[in-house]
């Protein structure tokens, strides 16, 4: 936990670094953005992409739902190439800048936990949220990881599941690199096994549902999480159920515009 509690406190105290990035594309206006699992700290963070997006896109409130640090990965060994520092350093300009970022921190960065209600370079750490959308709807946003039933029961099995995940994208990066080469367009490996194998699509459905019906219970309208790296939006029993992917496979997030 030692090099967790460092590397948010380098967080907290990292110096402002002012520079002109934004480049000459115009900038999407939103008034929320939520994004989650970026897995900072892992080779499958497509870093880059979303330090692009980042970069031209503005918001008033950024969620940040969880997994944006993967110490999961990063107690194994050590992976922060400059891109990921570019990430933090773009989130703690935005910060700065006056976006209201909200962190809620997932499995991969509950290290994060301990930090509930703190400040770190203007990014709030909170454990949960209700957003009210402009239109006067109550959100709830969560994680996700409380609904996995492998994370609550059998964490060992889900460390196991995280390192074969972590194989599959290593496999996938050199898949897509001699797919380019070949000139074809970029196939994920991953997503195409979830695809077909009914045990995942069944886990997926129980989550979405077991999240949705625990919104209800509270009174949101709604509901926001990450968590599972399947983005969607749709109705569930009259709760409208929102998860907004992910930046290893998908590179999606979830946005809210001025009029709700």
């Amino acid at each position: 936990m030692q090099r967790d509690d460092a590397f948010l406190r380098a967080w907290r105290d990292t110096p402002p670094v002012e520079t002109n990035d934004e480049g000459t594309r115009p900038r999407q206006r939103f008034r929320t953005l939520w994004i989650s699992d970026l897995h900072l700290g892992t080779p499958g963070c497509q870093a880059r992409a979303l330090l692009d997006f980042l970069k031209h896109t503005e918001c008033e409130t950024l969620f940040l739902v969880g997994d944006i640090i993967d110490g999961w990965q990063l107690k194994r060994h050590w992976f922060w190439p400059q891109a990921h520092n570019d990430v933090v350093q773009k989130l703690l300009r935005k910060a700065r800048n006056g976006t209201r970022v909200i962190f809620i921190p997932g499995n991969h960065d509950e290290f994060a936990r301990k930090y509930l209600h703190h400040n770190f370079g203007g990014i709030e750490v909170a454990e949960e949220w209700i957003h009210e959308t402009a239109d006067g709807r109550q959100l709830w946003i969560i994680h996700g990881d409380l609904f996995d039933g492998v994370i609550q029961c059998a964490k060992w099995l889900a460390h196991v599941g995280d390192s074969l995940y972590e194989f599959t994208l290593k496999l996938n990066r050199h898949l897509n690199s001699l797919r380019a080469r070949m000139g074809l367009p970029y196939w994920s490996l991953s997503a195409y096994l979830k695809q077909k194998v009914k045990r995942a699509v069944s886990y997926v459905g129980d989550f979405e549902m077991a999240v949705a019906r625990e919104a209800r219970k509270r009174g949101a309208h709604g509901v926001v999480c990450g968590h599972i790296h399947h983005a969607e939006m749709r109705d569930i029993d009259g709760i409208l159920y929102c998860n907004d992917g992910d930046w290893v496979e998908s590179l999606t997030a979830l946005a809210e515009h001025a009029d709700g």
